[in-house]
């Protein structure tokens, strides 16, 4: 029998996600890929330092620290395959025990995810992000690195997640975007009892909530970090637990700005749409643009 994947948790990761290869990205946009595979060869001795994402890969890898295959982690890569080779030496060089990665030598490469049976996709490209949602994965556009991911937490995995447009559909967000706030509040109280759709990501924290059941190396933990405020927080928490999944933080800010109460939760990662609350997360935790929904639609 072939070895499969079907009863892991896949997470297909491009290069530039998991190594600052800004400086070589650059070259190869000014001077083409020519020049970027001779620099990638003059460097291949030389390990590339972490990106935004890597302190996340070795968390999600730690799952598999008594022994036990639970996650496996891919790169997926537009790079050359030559290029690939100094990818998987600075992975060995980091201490991560990747063996799989599809490098496409530029072409796009989301779909092998697919057949990776992937459940996350975390690259730089933006492009990459928006087909791969489109293509139905749960995936992000990594932010740079203001600082290292917080190590307060070794024994666990913790990963924040927005509500609409990331865990749940964005249906309730159009009417947000569309009619203001007290529309906003007035369509929930009417659909109080009627669970939100998934988003994109409900799949992914399913898995993570399969892994909470498991024991383990490492705990997981996962917040909801959301705008939502009462009375429009009740439909949240009703549709998880429709969906049978347990969230252990919950935090509903009303418009605050995330960050700190991020800094406090500490986590491995925070998945959410707005940019703006990206950035502010960003300044203090890795942090990924989810490009779908509505404020995305005329990128799509």
């Amino acid at each position: 029998m072939p070895f499969t994947l079907n009863d892991k948790l896949v997470v297909a990761i491009s290069s530039r996600a998991l190594f600052d290869l800004e400086e070589e990205n650059r070259v190869f946009e000014e001077q083409q890929a020519a020049a970027y595979q001779a620099l990638q060869l003059e460097r291949m001795e030389q390990p590339a330092t972490p990106g935004a994402a890597l302190p996340l890969v070795r968390k999600l890898l730690g799952l598999n620290g008594d022994g036990q295959h639970r996650v496996e982690v891919v790169i997926l890569s537009r790079n050359d395959p030559v290029s690939g080779l100094r990818v998987f030496r600075s992975a060995v060089h980091a201490g991560l025990a990747l063996e799989r990665g599809v490098f496409t030598q530029g072409r796009e490469p989301f779909g092998y995810l697919r057949p990776l049976g992937a459940q996350l996709f975390l690259s730089a490209n933006g492009d990459d992000v928006r087909a791969a949602l489109a293509a139905g994965v749960a995936a992000a556009r990594v932010m740079p690195a203001r600082q290292p991911g917080s190590d307060r937490y070794p024994d666990e995995l913790r990963i924040a997640f927005d509500g609409d447009a990331v865990l749940f559909a964005d249906d309730a967000e159009r009417v947000f975007q569309r009619d203001g706030l007290d529309a906003f509040h007035q369509h929930e109280q009417q659909h109080l009892l009627e669970p939100l759709p998934p988003g994109p990501f409900k799949p992914f924290l399913q898995s993570l909530h399969q892994l909470q059941q498991q024991p383990g190396p490492l705990k997981v933990r996962t917040a909801l970090v959301t705008a939502r405020s009462a009375p429009a927080h009740e439909r949240a928490i009703r549709t998880l637990m429709s969906w049978g999944i347990a969230i252990d933080e919950a935090m509903f800010l009303g418009g605050l700005a995330k960050g700190p109460f991020l800094a406090e939760f500490a986590p491995d990662f925070f998945f959410d749409d707005q940019p703006g609350h990206v950035a502010s997360a960003a300044e203090s935790v890795p942090a990924g643009l989810v490009m779908a929904g509505v404020i995305h639609q005329s990128n799509l």
